[in-house]
């Protein structure tokens, strides 16, 4: 069984990263993007962690249902 972390599709991480940048910057959140801003935050709530990369992390699921959408009416 794979890890969570790890995508089914190998080679993906890539390109999940790089989808998960330019949602970031389509919302002007690219600061709270790991790659950007890997520093310790254990200090914060869950609350706040999930305010702060929630949207990224929710658009990025609406264009892939969207997309998804889109070749099911192909």
């Amino acid at each position: 069984m794979s890890s969570p972390k790890t995508p089914l599709v190998k080679n993906a991480r890539e390109a999940l990263t790089k989808f998960k940048l330019e949602c970031a910057q389509e919302l002007g959140r690219t600061q709270f993007v790991k790659e950007n801003n890997d520093h310790y935050k254990g200090d914060l709530t869950a609350k706040q962690n999930g305010s702060e990369g929630g949207p990224i992390g929710g658009l990025m699921v609406k264009k892939m249902i969207a997309e998804a959408e889109k070749n099911l009416m192909n």
